[in-house]
């Protein structure tokens, strides 16, 4: 592994909903929250309000910070594709400015197709990532910062 990577994540909930991108690969359909890495110099609210107007079209109003997780991809379902890629995710609890709807933004990931809105009450219906926030979303952890640990 040569580096690790930071990357700033946004989490945004409205009406019991969750915003997410859309994307597809070999397996089909799944769904991150909107985000990315950090860039050197870059503080981390501005890294994600960045990279959210790259990818919902959105700049988002960046809040508290609630999760963060490690993904060391030598020990995930992917390990063959990123086996070399360590990632610490640190995801916000965010909000979108009154009036703004988010939509596929001018610069979205590879495997991007649109931005949805997922139903809390039906996480397990969708392949999203990380899996393990499926657990944290609707929790009292969700109010507080958690290290989600080493999760896919």
């Amino acid at each position: 592994m040569a580096i690790i990577r930071v990357s700033a994540k946004a989490i945004i909930i409205r009406n019991g909903r969750l915003l997410a991108t859309k994307n597809v690969d070999d397996r089909g359909v799944f769904y991150v929250l909107p985000g990315g890495g950090q860039q050197p110099g870059e503080p981390l609210p501005v890294a994600l309000g960045r990279e959210c107007k790259e990818e919902i079209g959105v700049e988002v109003e960046v809040g508290d910070l609630v999760l963060v997780r490690d993904y060391i991809g030598s020990n995930h379902e992917f390990a063959r594709w990123d086996g070399d890629v360590h990632q610490v995710e640190l995801m916000f609890l965010c909000s979108l400015p009154e009036g703004q709807i988010p939509r596929n933004g001018a610069e979205p990931d590879s495997y991007q197709v649109s931005v949805e809105w997922l139903d809390l009450d039906s996480l397990d219906a969708y392949r999203l990532y990380p899996k393990a926030l499926k657990q944290y979303l609707g929790s009292s952890e969700a109010r507080r910062p958690a290290y989600m640990g080493d999760v896919n």
